[in-house]
């Protein structure tokens, strides 16, 4: 098997979030960063190792990542996610805080998340309202919802439920979004290549 054929795994949210502490960003989170990918994967677009660096580094407010190690923690990243969501399994996560951070830090991450997610998402620029479908349409509009969601949580096991309920509801949108978006991009290849003349046949 080739290393180009090895799953890559989707780097710890810690790894990431000291990745932008080692190149001293602050303007961005890991969250927003993987929900950019995200949006932008999820709307049938693919970036090449050139175009991913330029578009975090924007995200990130920052001319270029001054160490190796952070590109390799973003090109896995991406990777990753890209796996995860052209699976089959729908394994896709999000990346966030884990459980033990208090809950309004999570809450504020995934709000973040689903913001910078929408942000990619329209980044990509193939889809309007007359090529999307109702569902379509509808959960773009949940995101922008839930994008802003109250930061100001208490830590009760009901905000606690609330927030793991609504977590699984962006997964989930996000894996719909990416199967109707890009099944359509991939619709539109084939018939491109049926339509297109076959050239031995003009000789």
């Amino acid at each position: 098997m080739s290393l180009e054929n090895v799953p890559v795994d989707l780097p710890d949210f810690e790894l990431v979030a000291n990745m932008f502490v080692e190149e001293g960003i602050r303007i961005a989170s890991p969250a927003e960063l993987h929900g950019l990918i995200s949006g932008h994967l999820a709307a049938g677009a693919r970036f090449k190792p050139a175009m991913l660096l330029q578009t975090a580094c924007e995200l990130m407010d920052t001319e270029s990542l001054s160490n190796e190690s952070s590109k390799e923690v973003l090109s896995n990243l991406y990777a990753a996610t890209c796996d995860s969501l052209e699976s089959l399994d729908l394994d896709f996560e999000m990346l966030l805080p884990d459980d033990e951070n208090e809950i309004s830090q999570r809450a504020e991450s995934l709000g973040r998340w689903c913001q910078s997610f929408l942000s990619g998402f329209g980044l990509y620029g193939k889809h309007t309202d007359a090529s999307l479908s109702s569902e379509a349409k509808e959960t773009l509009n949940d995101l922008g919802q839930i994008a802003q969601i109250s930061a100001e949580l208490e830590e009760m096991d009901e905000n606690e439920s609330d927030l793991m309920e609504v977590q699984e509801y962006v997964r989930m949108a996000v894996l719909m979004l990416f199967t109707e978006c890009n099944k359509a991009i991939d619709d539109k290849a084939k018939e491109f290549a049926k339509a297109k003349p076959d050239n031995n046949r003009l000789h």
